[in-house]
């Protein structure tokens, strides 16, 4: 097993440009993709609860045994911490939507054609 400097192995080998180029890529993809899902959010007026926060800190500092009061305490006073709890909520209630509304529509394609289109166009 090759690895450098606790790069996963499959991109040991490569140059730092090309790790820059690729990390960019997701980076970007992945700010692309948040901009949407709070755009979408806005749009339908989703909001994290007070109780669903209070639920997933109640949750992550239970994690931490006897210093769980400690620890919810902590998040509840910190709103970097609250907002590290929130985005993650956020986003699975706008996805939640989405799939809620979605349309599926079953289309049989043959083996052929689903191995076919097996790459992503570029910029997605």
């Amino acid at each position: 097993d090759k690895t450098r400097g606790g790069l996963p192995t499959e991109d040991a080998d490569k140059s730092e440009e090309q790790l820059k180029t690729e990390y960019r890529k997701i980076a970007e993809r992945r700010v692309r993709l948040g901009l949407v899902l709070a755009e979408i959010g806005r749009k339908n007026e989703v909001a994290v609860t007070d109780q669903e926060m209070n639920d997933a800190i109640r949750r992550e500092a239970m994690q931490y045994g006897a210093q769980a009061q400690q620890v919810f305490d902590m998040y509840r006073q910190r709103p970097d911490l609250q907002a590290s709890v929130r985005a993650p909520l956020y986003e699975d209630k706008v996805v939640d939507l989405i799939f809620d509304q979605a349309k599926v529509k079953d289309t049989p394609v043959s083996k052929e054609e689903l191995m076919a289109d097996d790459e992503v166009p570029e910029g997605y």
